[in-house]
């Protein structure tokens, strides 16, 4: 966090020492004003995201599960793009929206997963979000078509690339408070993820209530989700290859996985945002930096070594 903070293109192009800024009022308030709340944004991007990635992948006993899967991610993004389009202003409404819309995603697949009739929980679950993604992907693209080319549109395209370039500190403050208390639960009760991951039958056996529990993990790890999306646009692959990297350097217990995908990943997301904004005079979007060193990651942890799921 003290190397991002201190890092970009003023006064000079790399990293600055902190005594340069100390006699250079307009470096204060840059410091203060922009990098701070944008590192701590990226902090809480990267925590909520990797933190979800490894409850979901425990909870559906499934490596390549990831918010995205389930209809999180498009529901936040649907619910985001929807309040744009309305004409919602406020940052708060972009957010209310999208976080309505992600759990009537998550919502939806639960429901229709208990109704299936073939295949385990956890097939029904991923073929029931996949089709929902599939539907809250074609609402975005409705809304794009009817939005306004010369002022809605734009901004919707460039907010799906995802970025935390407009952070400030009233921005963070809406922000902040629904990621904190839901990562909050899933630490608090991260001890109860070993249980859920074994049979119904047997988690029961041991004290635990599969369904109810599994379904306050689930609404814990969405809310930072989709007030995440709403925030920063869809940002792809955090969820997905942290938790696998947490697996590797430590192991599948969620008592040490969880806490430690959500340190990986609040490092990742440091990292992947200052390197976008100090790579090129502009910015790059945080989404597509994400994207491709998430998918080289990917694949480096494919090649190299079988993922676990248990401990």
């Amino acid at each position: 966090m003290v190397i991002a903070a201190f890092t970009g293109r003023y006064p000079r192009a790399g990293i600055t020492w902190p005594t340069e800024f100390i006699d250079d009022p307009l470096g204060m308030r840059l410091l203060l004003g922009l990098r701070l709340p944008r590192v701590i944004a990226g902090v809480l991007l990267g925590a909520g995201l990797g933190g979800a990635g490894a409850v979901m992948q425990m909870l559906f006993g499934n490596p390549l599960v990831e918010p995205g899967m389930i209809g999180v991610s498009q529901g936040a993004g649907f619910g985001a793009v929807l309040a744009i389009v309305a004409g919602a202003g406020a940052a708060w409404q972009i957010q209310i929206s999208a976080t309505i819309c992600a759990l009537i995603g998550l919502a939806i697949a639960y429901q229709v997963a208990r109704r299936l009739r073939f295949g385990g929980w956890v097939l029904r679950l991923i073929l029931s979000g996949l089709a929902v993604s599939a539907l809250f992907s074609a609402g975005i693209g409705l809304l794009k078509f009817v939005a306004d080319p010369l002022n809605e549109l734009p901004e919707i395209t460039f907010w799906l690339l995802g970025g935390i370039w407009n952070t400030n500190w009233p921005g963070l403050l809406r922000m902040a408070p629904g990621v904190i208390v839901g990562i909050a639960v899933v630490l608090a009760g991260r001890r109860r993820l070993n249980l859920l991951t074994l049979h119904d039958r047997i988690s029961f056996s041991l004290g635990a209530d599969p369904d109810r529990e599994r379904l306050l993990f689930l609404t814990a790890a969405t809310v930072p989700v989709a007030i995440l999306v709403a925030y920063a646009g869809i940002i792809s692959w955090v969820g997905l290859l942290i938790p696998h990297a947490a697996r590797r350097v430590f192991r599948a217990d969620a008592v040490i996985s969880v806490p430690a995908s959500m340190l990986m990943g609040a490092a990742f997301v440091l990292v992947a945002d200052t390197f976008a904004r100090t790579v090129v005079s502009g910015e790059i979007p945080l989404g597509i930096v994400t994207a491709f060193f998430g998918a080289i990651g990917f694949i480096a942890l494919l090649l190299t070594h079988n993922i676990r799921m248990t401990k």
